[in-house]
């Protein structure tokens, strides 16, 4: 039994999961800034699932470019670089991501990130209700809002969540409504939600339900219709929301590997967290209770093929990537003296 000071921690995975890893060759990455870690899942040389995990505070919005990975944390934004090269490995794992970079913007409730085509992020900066850049000189510096905000101020007016990049630059966005008072949002929780051109600040699809985390793959929007508890796809020729798969939980987190979507799933924050929402209504109906974890749907079939499901003291997620061509994947965080000892050396003179 855990002891009271090594708090309980289970990942079930579905009998398959690891054989998809295996089949996909990726690994994945997730956060949770209810519990403040960071999570690899990765596969031995053998098959056999992996756990590796670091310790951030209130980790949020992660990205993926290459050897690069961006982190959100409560007031700061960390760039971790991979030390070790094609082919290498140690102690078994194939990538080693180190923290190089710590950017401090302030607690501005960053949810998403993605990379710009210069290799520097662009974020979701939520209490601003913009989307934005780092400074060099600042905490950021806004680079869009939408329409209906009439000024930049430190209110989460629409509560402007999630980003779709395309070719390295911000293509759509999502908010839980089109409001702009304070925190108005939360009356509009069950079809206020939103998705906007950010290109046109046109919105192409509304009626949603708390949506997040808009990802363009192959062509089309996917999404997450978090209030509703489904994954889907929109349909930019006429804003309709098409369903694929109904997942048990809070919807956060989108990352597309080939025709597979992983999805992840939150427990309700609190007792009355799914009042009013479709998700408890469609619970409640099967007779059933929420999952908090990861699903991998199968895009063509709308099948929940796989799943890893996660009890104790991680109850909520907010984002997930797929780090493809790495089997077993590591970090190096604050506190232990491995960071001491991190050295890669370029070429120089």
């Amino acid at each position: 039994m855990p002891s009271a000071t090594q708090p309980s921690l289970t990942l079930s995975p579905s009998r398959l999961f690891t054989r998809w890893l295996a089949d996909q060759g990726t690994s994945l990455a997730f956060t949770t800034y209810q519990a403040g870690k960071l999570f690899f899942i990765g596969l031995t040389e053998a098959g056999e699932m992996t756990v590796f995990e670091r310790t951030f505070d209130r980790p949020m919005g992660l990205a993926r470019d290459g050897d690069t990975l961006w982190l959100a944390t409560r007031y700061q934004l960390w760039r971790f670089e991979n030390f070790l090269s094609s082919g290498q490995t140690q102690n078994g794992y194939d990538a080693l991501y180190v923290p190089l970079e710590g950017r401090t913007t302030g607690d501005v409730d960053i949810h998403d990130v993605g990379i710009g085509e210069d290799g520097r992020p662009r974020f979701v900066v939520t209490r601003f209700n913009s989307i934005a850049e780092l400074d060099d000189r600042g905490s950021f510096r806004p680079l869009w809002r939408p329409p209906f905000i009439d000024r930049l101020a430190a209110e989460d007016r629409c509560h402007l969540n999630g980003m779709a990049m395309k070719e390295g630059t911000p293509r759509y966005a999502s908010a839980v409504a089109p409001t702009n008072l304070v925190e108005a949002w939360r009356d509009r929780r069950r079809d206020g939600g939103i998705v906007l051109d950010v290109a046109s600040g046109e919105i192409v699809a509304s009626g949603l339900s708390m949506p997040h985390s808009p990802r363009l793959h192959r062509g089309e929007l996917y999404l997450l219709n978090a209030g509703s508890g489904e994954f889907g796809r929109v349909d930019l020729a006429t804003g309709a929301f098409q369903p694929i798969a109904f997942c048990r939980g809070f919807l956060r987190g989108l990352t597309l590997v080939g025709n597979y979507a992983v999805v992840g799933a939150s427990l309700p924050r609190n007792a009355t967290a799914f009042e009013g929402l479709a998700v408890q209504e469609r619970l409640d109906k099967e007779g059933i209770g929420a999952k908090c974890g990861l699903s991998v749907v199968n895009l063509t079939t709308g099948d929940v093929e796989h799943t890893l499901h996660i009890e104790g003291i991680v109850e909520e997620l907010y984002d997930v990537v797929a780090l493809e061509g790495v089997r077993q994947p590591m970090a190096l965080g604050f506190r232990s003296q491995e960071i001491h000892h991190a050295l890669k050396l370029t070429a120089g003179t």
